[in-house]
């Protein structure tokens, strides 16, 4: 059992009296809007990005981009599967690479989906990188190390720093 102290939230969605009993809860609030680029730091960590925007998941990757990093990683969210089936390729490789460059290091295993709630959770599943799939991607996976912008992106599904009073779009 991970005591309430070791668990991190963030949600720039936070009204102050959600985060107030959040912290009567005994977990810690990230401080600021790290636009979901959040470092494992070495230890094993789950993310719980339901219904996310692809960007967040994306930022994730990004600042966790190493095998190391990335084989302590659970995350659940949106299937990963699921974003490349929609996407068209050249849209998933241009605006969200880190997803399109892991997919063939991850196991994703969709959630049940329950009758009464088909169209809420019907797309989320757990991910995980195991470290020898990580491996086996060629070198050059990892040597793209860029910071992702989203300049291209007509909608990033975020909320960005910047702009904190707006508001993220479905994913």
């Amino acid at each position: 059992q991970v005591p309430p102290v070791r668990c991190s939230l963030f949600d720039p969605a936070f009204s102050a009296q959600e985060a107030a009993a959040l912290g009567q809860l005994g977990l810690r609030l990230l401080p600021d809007n790290e636009e979901g680029k959040h470092g494992v730091e070495g230890s094993a960590t789950l993310f719980y990005m339901v219904h996310c925007g692809k960007a967040l998941y994306n930022n994730l990757l990004w600042r966790n981009w190493s095998a190391g990093a990335l084989s302590k990683m659970v995350i659940i969210g949106n299937s990963f599967k699921g974003m490349e089936e929609r996407l068209l390729s050249r849209i998933l490789e241009r605006d969200y690479a880190y997803i399109a460059k892991v997919l063939k290091g991850t196991e994703e295993v969709p959630l049940p989906t329950h009758p009464r709630y088909l169209d809420t959770f019907n797309d989320t599943s757990v991910h995980w990188f195991p470290v020898q799939k990580l491996k086996e991607l060629s070198p050059e996976v990892w040597d793209f190390v860029e910071e992702p912008t989203y300049q291209d992106c007509d909608d990033v599904e975020i909320i960005r720093k910047e702009d904190g009073a707006d508001r993220c779009s479905p994913a």
